[in-house]
C-alpha cells in the first residue's frame, strides 16, 4: 500500500496549495481502532484529513471509482486501493452492507476508519442529518468516534471546480465519544439515531455550520428537480 508515500511526496504540495492547521490531534487515539466521522464540503476534503492525521485513515469510496474500463479505470483503481480507500455501493438497500462490513473488520483490526456522516457533499456550506452507519460501527466494536470538522474547503473548490483556489483551511478533531459495545441484535433504531444526533451535534459545534434537519441527498434531489424544471420551462 502507497498511503505514506502519496502521503510524504504529495502532502507538501497539498499543504501549500490548502493551508491546512490541524487542531486537536491529541484527541485522535495513539493506538486502537477508532473512528474519524467529519461533515463533508468538497473532494478536498479527502486529502485534508490524510495529511493531518498523524495515523493512517481509511476510507469508502464511490464503487463506480473502481469500475472504469481501459487505463483510466484500472489507474484510478490502483489509485484509490494504494491510499486506503475501498468501494461502496450508494445505490441503497442493502448493498453498502459489505463495505461497512469491512470497515467493522479495518476498527477491529485496530486502524482508523474514516466517514462523512452526511453521506455525500454538502449542497450549499451547511451540516445536513448524520446517516446512523457511524453509530451502528461503533456501538457494535466499541470504539470510539472522534467528531471532526472539516472547515474553508468549500471556499477553495465550490461545487462544480476540480483543481482547488490555494488558501486556507482547518480541521479540527474533538474529543473522543466513547461508546459500550453491544451485540448486533441488541441495537435498537433509537440508539442508533440518538448517538448519530449526538455525533453531528459535536460536529456542528466544532464547525459552526447552520443544521439542517434533512437528509443532503434529499435535498440535492429536490434542487435538480427544480433545476430540470426551470430549464423545461425555459425550452417551452
Amino acid at each position: 500500500m502507497l498511503y505514506w508515500f502519496f502521503v510524504k511526496v504529495f502532502g507538501p504540495i497539498a499543504r501549500r496549495r490548502l493551508g491546512p492547521t490541524a487542531k486537536g490531534l491529541e484527541n485522535i487515539p495513539r493506538k486502537g481502532g477508532a473512528i474519524i466521522a467529519a461533515n463533508h464540503l468538497a473532494v478536498i476534503d479527502d486529502a485534508l484529513i490524510p495529511i493531518t492525521c498523524p495515523r493512517m485513515v481509511h476510507f469508502m469510496g464511490k464503487a463506480e471509482y473502481f469500475e472504469g474500463k481501459g487505463v483510466k479505470g484500472k489507474f484510478k483503481k490502483w489509485w484509490f486501493t494504494s491510499v486506503g480507500v475501498f468501494p461502496v455501493d450508494r445505490s441503497g438497500g442493502n448493498k453498502s452492507l459489505g463495505a461497512l462490513e469491512h470497515a467493522r473488520e479495518i476498527i477491529e483490526d485496530g486502524h482508523l476508519f474514516g466517514i462523512h456522516i452526511e453521506g455525500t457533499r454538502s449542497p450549499d456550506g451547511r451540516l445536513y442529518k448524520g446517516h446512523t452507519g457511524v453509530a451502528r460501527l461503533a456501538l457494535e466494536t466499541g470504539c470510539p468516534i472522534v467528531p471532526t470538522a472539516l472547515i474553508g474547503s468549500d471556499k477553495l473548490q465550490p461545487i462544480g471546480t476540480t483543481i482547488p483556489k490555494k488558501g486556507r483551511t482547518q480541521v479540527i478533531y474533538g474529543k473522543p465519544i466513547h461508546v459500550e459495545k453491544k451485540a448486533a441484535d441488541e441495537i435498537t433504531h433509537d440508539d442508533l439515531r440518538a448517538l448519530t444526533d449526538h455525533l453531528t451535534a459535536e460536529i456542528q459545534k466544532l464547525s459552526g455550520q447552520e443544521y439542517v434537519p434533512e437528509y443532503a441527498q434529499k435535498v440535492k434531489a429536490e434542487l435538480k428537480a427544480k433545476r430540470e424544471a426551470e430549464q423545461a420551462e425555459q425550452a417551452a
